[in-house]
């Protein structure tokens, strides 16, 4: 194939493949936990990691990263112990780590808007060597993370209560899972974007949520969707010239309303499955003695 003569259109689509993999595994706990923002708070915040990386000369990922999993970690203090004023802390804190970004990079020697916006909505040819080796990574953390620990964030994710009762580590799981979300933002922003990945972190769960019943069904679907809409994203950005990340989110969507429209003739047919081994379990009636014989007499 053409597209894979060019060392960095290699380079793109391993990173595409490795997000497409990394989002919805964390995305589903966060799904579960009713927290499909946090994603965008987080790549919010990662910004000042961005723009710290250009005005200190060192890598914007490595960077990124530091400073997205501090801010994770702040973010899980304010939700145990700011229940009065943690939306204000939170708004602060996004909003901060926005402002922070643009006003670092702009301070930055090599800095620019223009570097500042290919890790705001990803850029193929951008992705370098050094960026690769980083994703893969943190990559590899966040694999580790969702696969083998999958039992316990389950069980945070569906009752925080009913698992610190069974002596799971409540809020150490709560911090693994804001961390690992943190680092899942920063392996995706180079071909998404900081502002974007929140979408391929929530939209590919909701939508195999549509047709599985199980966590395992929808881990594996989901992960199969965001594969395939990263990759089908990062071809259809190099052939159209078209934007990576937004082309990724609106195959992400469409994927979502095609499987929706499934979900309800699936439904259906769930459900007389259903139905119609419900009645072969049901025990036959029970036949009065007498009735048969009478009944034959007139001829019924």
């Amino acid at each position: 194939m053409e597209i894979l003569d060019y060392a960095f259109m290699q380079r793109a689509l391993l990173a595409a493949v490795l997000v497409g993999i990394t989002a919805p595994a964390v995305g589903i706990y966060l799904v579960q936990r009713r927290q499909a923002l946090m994603g965008d708070g987080i790549g919010h915040v990662a910004m000042t990691g961005v723009g710290l990386g250009f005005l200190l000369t060192w890598s914007p990922v490595w960077m990124a990263t530091l400073v997205s999993v501090l801010g994770a970690v702040l973010m899980e203090l304010i939700r145990w112990y700011g229940k009065t004023r943690g939306d204000i802390a939170l708004a602060m804190l996004f909003y901060g780590g926005m402002a922070g970004g643009v006003m670092f990079i702009n301070l930055a020697p090599t800095g620019s808007n223009a570097n500042l916006t290919s890790y705001l909505f990803g850029s193929l040819s951008t992705v370098s060597e050094s960026d690769v080796t980083a994703i893969c990574v943190l990559a590899a953390f966040v694999v580790l993370v969702t696969l083998g620990l999958r039992r316990q964030l389950f069980a945070v994710s569906q009752d925080e209560e009913f698992a610190r009762v069974t002596g799971l580590p409540v809020r150490a799981l709560n911090l693994l899972t804001a961390i690992t979300a943190a680092v899942t933002v920063t392996v995706a922003m180079r071909v998404v974007g900081l502002l974007l990945v929140s979408a391929l972190m929530v939209v590919p769960v909701a939508a195999a949520q549509q047709i599985s019943r199980s966590f395992a069904a929808t881990f594996a679907i989901a992960v199969a969707i965001g594969v395939s809409v990263t990759i089908g994203g990062t071809v259809t950005s190099y052939y159209q010239d078209v934007p990576p990340g937004a082309t990724i989110v609106l195959l992400t969507i469409g994927a979502f309303i095609v499987l929706t429209a499934f979900a309800a003739p699936l439904a259906r047919r769930r459900a007389r499955a259903r139905a119609s081994a419900q009645s072969a379990h049901d025990p036959a009636e029970c036949a009065i003695p007498g009735t048969r014989g009478a009944a034959d007499e007139v001829g019924v």
